[in-house]
């Protein structure tokens, strides 16, 4: 295997799977071998790219060898590539899980959810690896339509009414991207990002340039379920089967995050004192309407959903501040929140095929019939509200650090409180779910075979494991955070790893 070609590959591997549902259309079981394989496939290679990138700097791949900026190129650099590496143990996790899933024949008495689901992962993987702007755009196009078809997988009334609200925010959100970008080859005449970082700062009307900021703003926040663009999560999360909402709460928000952090890092660094108080004012809000949403819900998934809100407000703490350590913090709380998200989301499913309900007021006794769940549960639900040392306490250490040295006092003070109010929410969930008794009028657990009992906590288990990691053995995910954030604030070894020049 060439080494150069690892971002194309791994781009082609949940391809290949999305082609290999649809090949064996009618047969489920070969659908979930396929996926499955082509999951672990996506999380091979894409350790295989890491480690390059790590060892030998951005790679990127040129499409039919045209020249940067006129073709299409793949960059992978030390975010991108860890990006691909968290999507695709997302996706093996939740391959996984959807053999013991309680919505299982939901997702399978229809040939779709195997192509929508490898579909979505090329979607995901395309996005982090995009090298221009207008290719950001096909591969959030390409997310939209497998995610909306994946919303209406088995549909009933709450889904389809979940799956419309959220297809027209989004369609609204990918329409005011696209207008985006075409005001932003009409000033600049480029759309790759190398050449944008390069041009946007010498256009003479800055003015402009920052109006076109706050567009993809507004686009990437949509996405992203920024305050106050978050409305369409929290209607149509509750309503999805366990498995797809588990890689909706991983992966779509962060790729909205992603773009953020790409953009305004890479493109408009030079205007950080303008976006600044924007962000900061943008993360507050964004985190206390999120984890006030949390604690007035009783349904698990709801809370989940608001709190996948709250906790956006983390990862924009870094562009309010903007410095390295903010930058490694918000990096590192990413990847903390996707492992955890997923995992409370799978948690979740798990209660309720265990006997359990999604409304706290007719759950109960978890804990004396599954106390092995109920340990599980712990580990994400305190590693959410940043209890140390988990790896949420880390990301949350090292964002609040940041905001203290910039004086940034009540982005600090506001992060510090929805912590507790996160607290809170898990203690709540814990207290209703496993502690109380169990309704009389639930019945009797349901019995699981020794097999769905493993299917069901096996990818539990490994998650727990991931974030007991990076939390015991934080060093080497900091050292990265920190590397990958002095990366994006240099900006020099990205472009001219796409351009040949250095800027």
């Amino acid at each position: 295997m060439n080494p150069a070609l690892l971002p194309a590959i791994v781009l082609a591997v949940p391809l290949l799977g999305a082609i290999a549902g649809m090949v064996a259309w009618g047969r489920p079981r070969i659908q979930r071998a396929a996926s499955l394989v082509a999951s672990a496939s996506l999380l091979g290679v894409a350790v295989a790219l890491l480690l390059a990138v790590d060892g030998r700097g951005t790679m990127v791949v040129q499409a039919g060898d045209w020249p940067a900026p006129f073709g299409i190129s793949l960059v992978a650099d030390r975010l991108a590539a860890a990006m691909v590496v968290i999507t695709g143990l997302m996706a093996i996790m939740v391959d996984i899980y959807v053999a013991a899933d309680p919505d299982r024949a939901r997702l399978t008495r229809n040939s779709c959810f195997v192509p929508l689901y490898q579909g979505l992962l090329f979607g995901v993987t395309g996005a982090f690896l995009a090298g221009d702007i207008f290719n950001l755009y096909v591969w959030f196009e390409v997310m939209l339509i497998c995610s909306f078809g994946l919303l209406a997988v088995g549909s009933d009334r709450a889904r389809i009414d979940g799956a419309v609200k959220y297809v027209v925010l989004n369609l609204f959100g990918t329409t005011l991207f696209l207008a985006s970008v075409g005001l932003l080859y009409g000033v600049t005449g480029t759309l790759n990002f190398a050449d944008l970082a390069v041009k946007i700062p010498e256009v003479d009307n800055q003015g402009l340039v920052a109006a076109l900021g706050i567009l993809l703003l507004a686009a990437f926040g949509m996405k992203g379920a920024i305050f106050p663009l978050f409305y369409w999560l929290p209607a149509s999360y509750h309503t999805l089967p366990t498995a797809t909402a588990a890689i909706f709460a991983a992966l779509l928000t962060k790729v909205g995050v992603y773009a953020l952090i790409r953009s305004f890092t890479l493109l408009f660094q030079h205007q950080s004192e303008l976006f600044a108080p924007i962000f900061a004012g943008i993360a507050i809000a964004t985190m206390l309407t999120g984890v006030l949403g949390a604690a007035a819900h009783f349904d698990v998934r709801r809370i989940l959903s608001f709190h996948i809100i709250s906790q956006i407000g983390y990862m924009l703490m870094g562009l309010a501040i903007m410095t390295p350590l903010a930058i490694a913090g918000s990096i590192l709380y990413v990847f903390h929140h996707i492992v955890v998200k997923a995992n409370l989301f799978l948690i979740a499913g798990a209660m309720r095929r265990m006997g359990s309900d999604h409304h706290l007021s007719r759950a109960g006794g978890l804990w004396r019939s599954e106390p092995l769940l109920a340990v599980l549960f712990l580990v994400p639900a305190l590693s959410l509200a940043g209890i140390p040392p988990l790896s949420g306490f880390w990301g949350k250490f090292m964002v609040i650090k940041a905001s203290i040295e910039a004086d940034q006092m009540l982005l600090a003070g506001t992060a510090l409180l929805v912590g507790l109010l996160t607290l809170f929410s898990m203690i709540k969930i814990w207290n209703l779910a496993f502690w109380q008794a169990r309704p009389v009028s639930a019945g009797p657990a349901p019995a699981l075979s020794g097999r769905e009992r493993v299917t069901l906590l096996a990818p539990i288990v490994l998650l727990a494991g991931v974030t007991l990691t990076i939390g015991l053995w934080v060093e080497p995910f900091s050292a990265f955070a920190v590397a990958t954030g002095a990366d994006l604030l240099s900006r020099a070894d990205y472009v001219e790893a796409v351009l040949g020049v250095r800027p």
